[in-house]
């Protein structure tokens, strides 16, 4: 079995959320998407398991005070360890929560940091489209709503464009290369489009 079909196995047992598991599937995605994209194709199976699990504990862990010990992502990283999870995997996970205490520094954790809140954002400029479709959603639309203060006000604007920066890659790019991941997985993500 490969670490992303049991990565998606853990995430199903962990989230019950539907919600929360097309978030997990878009990161995956994107992760997925970007891999060759920084010179880790031989590592594709490894960047979605870790895109499937960085909010595996989230629903039930939530750490809204965002504490630098407990809770989210630390529950989930230390259910992982203990089962023999890699601590590249493990130390991926921890570096995607800013309060965690361990910064991004490899192009896997740069990635995970970079295409977290924006693979999100992206859900959400689609499911706003008359059609409810990701096939409709551009650069220029993102980047329209990324202005507009009101839209997903929970995503936090300065994590993406931080994300790209820390990744040494233009934003524009980073947005274009999310959304084409999440088009290939429109399906599964409920981004195909409404039928009229």
């Amino acid at each position: 079995m490969s670490l992303s079909s049991d990565a998606l196995t853990i995430l199903h047992d962990w989230v019950k959320s539907e919600s929360l598991r097309k978030h997990c599937y878009a990161v995956a995605d994107s992760m997925k998407y970007f891999a060759p994209l920084s010179g880790a194709a031989e590592d594709v199976d490894l960047w979605e398991a870790v895109g499937l699990l960085h909010d595996m504990d989230y629903e039930k862990h939530p750490n809204l005070e965002r504490s630098a010990t407990d809770g989210h992502p630390f529950v989930g990283v230390q259910w992982l360890r203990d089962k023999g999870w890699s601590e590249e995997v493990c130390r991926a996970i921890l570096s995607h929560a800013d309060y965690s205490g361990v910064a991004p520094e490899t192009n896997l954790e740069k990635t995970l940091r970079a295409v977290d809140e924006l693979s999100g954002f992206v859900v959400a400029v689609a499911l706003v489209r008359p059609t409810k479709s990701i096939h409709d959603v551009d650069l220029k639309s993102v980047k329209k709503k990324m202005k507009d203060k009101a839209f997903a006000r929970a995503v936090n604007r300065e994590e993406i464009v931080h994300g790209a920066e820390q990744l040494g890659m233009p934003l524009d790019d980073v947005i274009a290369n999310v959304i084409a991941a999440l088009k290939a997985d429109a399906d599964r993500l409920g981004l195909a489009g409404v039928v009229n």
